[in-house]
C-alpha cells in the first residue's frame, strides 16, 4: 500500500467533511450574489420605468398646456379680428399699436409651435396671451366709451337737426308770409263798356251791341313790403255764358296760379309800382267779335293770386 493510499481519508471520516462544507459555502454565495443582481436588476428596472412614467407623465402635462394655451390664443386672435371687422374705430386703435400686437402674437406663436418648450416658455407665453386678452377688453371698453359718445354726438345732432328744421319751417313761414305780405291788393275795380264814335271819341255805353271793348280800371293800394319795382299783372274776363274772353292773337294765354294750377287770362300788364304808393291802372280789351248781352266779370291777380274782382251788364240793344 503506497503512502497516498495509507494517508486519504475515508469516506465517512471527520476529514472528508471539511471539503464539502466549504463547497456549500461558495454555492451559497454565489446563490445569494445571483439573486441580489436579480433584485438589483429588477429594482433598477421598475425604477427606470417609473422615471420614464414620471417624464411621459410630464411630457404630456406640457403638451396640454401648449394644446390649452394654443386654443386660448386662437380664441383671444378671433376675437381680436371680430372687433376690427365689426368696428372701424377698433382697427385705427389697433393700428397705432400694430407693431407691439405683431411682436406679441409672433413670439407667442413661437412658443405654441415649438413641440419642445418648456415650461418656462409656456408660462411666458400664458404671461403674454393674458396680456393681450387685457389689452383686447381695454379695446372694447374704449369702443363703448366711443360708441356713446357717438350716440350722445347723434342725438346732439338730431337735436340740432330738428332745431334748424324747425328754424327752416319758421322761416319758410315767415317769407309766406312776408311774399304773401308783398302781394299787391286792387280796388275801385270797374268794368266799363266803351263805344268808339267814328271821330274817335269813346262813350260809356250799357248795351251790348254798342260796346266795341272793354276798359279795366282799378287802384292798386299802397303796400310798404312789396318792394318797388316792375310788377305783372293778368286779367281774367269772363263772358255770361263763364266762357274765359282770351284770344291768343289779341294776347291773352295762359298763368300759374299760387296752388299750381293754370289759367286762362284775356291780357296782362307790366306796371312800374312804388313802394308804399296808390295808383290806378287802365286796361283795355277789344274782341274781333261783338259783346253777348248778360253779366262780364273780370279778375284781377298778381303772383298767382286774386287781388280783385268786379262785373258788368250789357243790356240788348233796341231801336233808342
Amino acid at each position: 500500500m503506497t503512502e497516498n493510499t495509507f494517508n486519504k481519508p475515508a469516506p465517512g471520516s471527520p476529514g472528508s467533511e471539511k471539503p464539502r462544507s466549504r463547497n456549500g459555502l461558495i454555492y451559497g454565495i454565489l446563490i445569494a450574489a445571483l439573486a441580489g443582481t436579480w433584485i438589483y436588476m429588477l429594482y433598477d428596472k421598475n425604477k427606470t420605468t417609473d422615471t420614464i412614467a414620471q417624464q411621459g407623465m410630464q411630457i404630456d402635462s406640457i403638451s396640454s398646456s401648449r394644446d390649452a394655451l394654443q386654443q386660448e390664443y386662437n380664441a383671444a386672435n378671433a376675437r381680436l379680428d371680430d372687433l376690427i371687422s365689426q368696428n372701424s374705430r377698433m382697427d385705427s386703435l389697433v393700428k397705432t399699436k400694430d407693431k407691439e400686437l405683431a411682436d406679441m402674437k409672433s413670439r407667442i406663436q413661437s412658443i405654441l409651435s415649438n413641440k419642445n418648450a418648456t415650461q418656462a416658455e409656456l408660462a411666458q407665453a400664458r404671461k403674454m396671451i393674458e396680456q393681450l386678452k387685457g389689452n383686447i377688453e381695454g379695446y372694447t371698453q374704449t369702443i363703448e366709451r366711443l360708441e356713446g359718445e357717438k350716440i350722445v354726438l347723434t342725438g346732439e345732432r338730431d337735436y340740432a337737426r330738428k332745431e334748424r328744421d324747425s328754424l327752416g319751417v319758421q322761416k319758410q313761414n315767415l317769407d309766406k308770409k312776408v311774399s304773401l305780405g308783398s302781394v299787391l291788393h286792387a280796388s275801385n275795380i270797374h268794368l266799363l263798356p266803351i263805344n268808339v264814335k267814328k271821330n274817335g271819341k269813346e262813350v260809356e255805353t250799357t248795351k251790348a251791341k254798342r260796346a266795341d271793348m272793354m276798359r279795366i280800371t282799378f287802384d292798386l293800394d299802397e303796400n310798404r313790403i312789396a318792394e318797388t319795382g316792375d310788377k305783372e299783372l293778368y286779367v281774367a274776363i269772363s263772358a255770361p255764358d263763364g266762357s274765359p274772353l282770351a284770344v291768343e292773337a289779341l294776347g291773352s294765354g295762359r298763368f300759374t296760379l299760387s296752388d299750381g294750377t293754370e289759367k286762362l287770362y284775356t291780357a296782362k300788364k307790366t306796371v312800374s309800382y312804388t313802394q308804399g304808393e296808390k295808383q290806378t291802372v287802365s286796361m283795355d280789351w277789344k274782341q274781333n267779335s261783338d259783346f253777348k248781352p248778360g253779366d262780364y266779370s273780370v279778375e284781377i291777380y298778381h303772383d298767382g293770386y286774386k287781388i280783385g274782382s268786379g262785373k258788368v251788364t250789357l243790356k240788348k240793344g233796341g231801336l233808342f
